[in-house]
């Protein structure tokens, strides 16, 4: 990836862009494995070319995604990557707006059903596949009593200890390393 930021949006055209289960999957998969062909992104996700290449028009057109010529080897040939590493938005910034609201918490909805649906399909996975992975998969969690500050405080720290673990330098150990999902979060509530 070019650029190693993490893009704050406040547009809700942009987070409309980004409501699309196989448009969040696309972002997904150049995220995991990088720049990368339509036909590469088809095969990876089950879809038809032509869907792909539609869905990254669109993601194109919210400067989600860019072209990367230079990792062409011929004209017709068309390469894509991120233009950054993420994205964060507050359904706060939506308030003044009921519509831009309303997609501000579809999006929410949506990023909520995707982590869940990771953590679903590995615990539907065969046998043999989780017993591969010993003790390494987790699940977490902690009731806190905290301020909003400390809890954004809480929030910063655990993307940036997410932020090294991505960021590292793979060890060349001769160990395969497969794609893990991690997602944390923490929000006001009662038991």
């Amino acid at each position: 990836m070019q650029n190693h930021d993490v893009r704050q949006v406040t547009d809700s055209r942009v987070l409309a862009a980004l409501s699309h289960p196989l448009r969040r999957r696309l972002m997904d998969v150049l995220k995991v494995y990088g720049s990368a062909t339509v036909g590469v992104l088809a095969e990876r996700t089950g879809q038809a070319p032509a869907n792909v290449s539609h869905h990254l028009r669109v993601l194109a057109a919210a400067e989600l995604v860019a072209e990367a010529p230079e990792l062409a080897r011929d004209r017709r040939e068309r390469w894509w990557r991120l233009v950054s590493r993420g994205v964060r938005w507050s359904n706060a910034d939506f308030d003044t707006d009921p519509a831009a609201r309303a997609v501000a918490d579809a999006a929410t909805s949506l990023n909520l059903d995707r982590h869940v649906s990771l953590v679903r399909a590995w615990h539907g996975a065969d046998e043999a596949t989780q017993a591969a992975w010993g003790d390494g998969p987790f699940s977490t969690d902690r009731w806190l009593h905290l301020s909003p500050e400390e809890l954004a405080e809480l929030g910063r720290e655990l993307a940036d200890l997410l932020a090294r673990w991505a960021d590292r330098e793979v060890p060349d150990d001769g160990r395969k390393r497969e794609p893990a999902f991690v997602f944390a979060y923490g929000v006001p509530a009662q038991p």
